[in-house]
C-alpha cells in the first residue's frame, strides 16, 4: 500500500506541483534568492503573501488529489493513514528535495501533518469540531500552538501563564513565545495554570483563544537563522473567553501536549532522516563526478568514510523510525498509551534532527565552495534542520528522557 502510495504521490507531484513551481518565475522561492523572495523584510520578516498563497494553491491541488487529508479518518476526509505509512512518506517527500511539493521551512507538505484537525478530532467539543476542524484543514482558519513562554521551554509544568474563574468565563494572563503561524492563526491555543502547583502536571488547562480578543497582542516577530518568520511573541493581559474555550478538559492539558509532541516527533525524525539521505546521495554523485589531482574525489578515503559513516546512521535510523512508528499504531489500536513507547520517539527525533545537520555540514564540505553557494539547496537544509535540535523537546530533553527509561527513573 505504501509503495503504490509514493508511486501515486510522485505522478501528482510531476503533473501538478513540478509545472506550478516553473511558472511565472515560482523558482525564486526555491533557487538561490529564497530566502529574500519569501521574506517580508520590512514588515516584520513575515512571510510574503505571495508566498503563502503559492503554498496554500499546492495544498489545494493536493486535497482535490485526495492526498493532502491522508492521516485524518475517513470521516474527515482522510484516508486513515497510519504513523508507519506517514514516517514513510515524509521521508520519501524530504528525499525528493527542495521544492514546492514538500517545504519544511513551515511545515508545508502535499501529504498534511494535520495535527490541530487531529487534536480537535479527539478532544474538541462538538461545538470546537464544527467551527474548527475542516476550516483549519482547508487554511480558512488557522491555529497556534501557545505552550511555550519566555522563561519555560521544555520545562512546561513551570508555566507562569494563568487562568482565573470569572463568573463563566476564564481570564488569562501570561505570555507565549515561539507561536509559530500566529500571523495567520484566528486561534492559539493556549495553556494556562488554573490550580496546583508550579512543577504539577495536574492544573493545567488549554484553551482555545481568539486572536482578535481584547487583551491578545502579537507586539513582535522573533528573527531566526532561516526566514522568513512567523514565530511570534504573544502578550496576553486580562484575556477573556467563554468555558466553552477549554479544549481537552479542564486541568488535564498536558494529555493534549503529548498527543501534539508524539505524531511531531516521529514525522520530523522521517523528515529529517529523508533531507539526511537527500544530502548523503547528492554529495556520493558529486564525489564520483568531481575529479581533483587527476582522479575522482570518490576515491579518497577522506572522503569515502565520512559518507559511509552518515549512509550507516541513516540506515539504522530508518529502521527504528518505521518500527516506533508501527508501536505508535499498535498501542493506538490496542487502548495503550502513547507515553509507553516515548523514549523511541525521543531516541528516533534526536538523532534523526543531529543526523540531518551532520550530512548537510558534510555534503557542503565535499562540494567545496559551491557547498556554501547559495546556488545548491545543503545550507538551507542545515539552517532550516538546526531548529528541530532545540524546539518541541531540545535534544537534550530528549535524551533524559530515554535515560529515564534506561535508568528506571521513570
Amino acid at each position: 500500500m505504501t509503495a503504490e502510495l509514493i508511486a501515486a504521490l510522485d505522478a501528482f507531484i510531476d503533473a501538478e506541483i513540478v509545472p506550478l513551481q516553473a511558472q511565472d518565475d515560482n523558482e525564486r522561492f526555491f533557487d538561490h534568492r529564497r530566502e529574500w523572495a519569501r521574506t517580508d523584510f520590512e514588515g516584520g520578516g513575515l512571510p510574503r503573501p505571495e508566498w503563502e498563497e503559492l503554498l496554500a494553491e499546492a495544498r489545494r491541488r493536493a486535497d482535490a488529489a485526495g492526498f493532502y487529508r491522508f492521516s485524518l479518518p475517513a470521516e474527515l476526509g482522510g484516508s486513515d493513514g497510519t504513523d508507519a505509512a506517514m514516517a514513510a512518506v515524509r521521508e520519501h517527500l524530504a528525499h525528493r528535495g527542495l521544492g514546492l511539493h514538500n517545504d519544511l521551512q513551515n511545515e508545508h507538505s502535499v501529504v498534511g501533518n494535520l495535527v490541530f484537525a487531529h487534536l480537535l478530532h479527539l478532544y474538541g467539543t462538538a461545538e470546537q469540531r464544527a467551527e474548527l476542524v475542516e476550516a483549519s484543514i482547508t487554511g480558512e482558519r488557522g491555529i497556534a500552538f501557545g505552550l511555550t513562554e519566555p522563561g519555560h521551554g521544555s520545562d512546561a509544568t513551570w508555566l507562569e501563564t494563568t487562568a482565573r474563574r470569572d463568573g463563566g468565563d476564564w481570564v488569562i494572563d501570561g505570555a507565549k513565545r515561539w507561536s509559530t503561524g500566529v500571523h495567520r492563526a484566528s486561534h492559539e491555543l493556549v495553556f494556562a495554570r488554573t490550580s496546583g502547583e508550579p512543577g504539577s502536571a495536574r492544573g493545567i488547562t488549554s484553551f482555545l483563544v481568539p486572536t482578535d480578543a481584547p487583551g491578545f497582542e502579537v507586539p513582535r516577530y522573533w528573527w531566526t537563522l532561516n526566514m522568513p518568520t512567523d514565530h511570534g511573541e504573544v502578550v496576553l493581559r486580562d484575556v477573556r473567553v467563554p468555558a466553552s474555550a477549554v479544549f481537552g478538559g479542564e486541568g488535564e492539558a498536558l494529555a493534549v501536549a503529548q498527543t501534539f509532541v508524539h505524531q511531531n516527533r516521529i514525522r520530523q525524525a522521517a523528515s529529517s532522516l529523508g533531507a539526511a539521505q537527500y544530502c548523503i546521495d547528492r554529495a556520493v554523485a558529486y564525489a564520483g563526478e568531481r575529479h581533483t589531482f587527476g582522479r575522482p574525489l570518490s576515491t579518497r578515503q577522506a572522503i569515502q568514510w565520512p559518507l559511509v559513516e552518515l549512509h550507516t546512521e541513516a540506515a539504522m535510523l530508518r529502521a527504528l523510525i518505521r518500527e516506533t512508528a508501527a508501536g505508535l499504531d499498535e498501542c493506538r489500536a490496542e487502548g495503550r498509551p502513547e507515553v509507553s513507547i516515548g523514549h523511541q520517539v525521543s531516541m528516533c527525533n534526536y538523532r534523526a534532527n543531529r543526523l540531518v545537520c551532520d550530512a548537510a555540514d558534510r555534503t557542503m564540505q565535499v562540494f567545496g565552495g559551491m557547498g556554501y553557494s547559495r546556488h545548491e539547496p545543503f545550507e538551507h537544509i542545515y539552517r532550516h534542520h538546526r531548529r528541530y535540535r532545540i524546539t518541541e523537546g531540545a535534544e537534550e530533553v530528549q535524551i533524559r528522557r530515554v535515560a529515564g527509561r534506561l535508568f528506571g527513573f521513570v
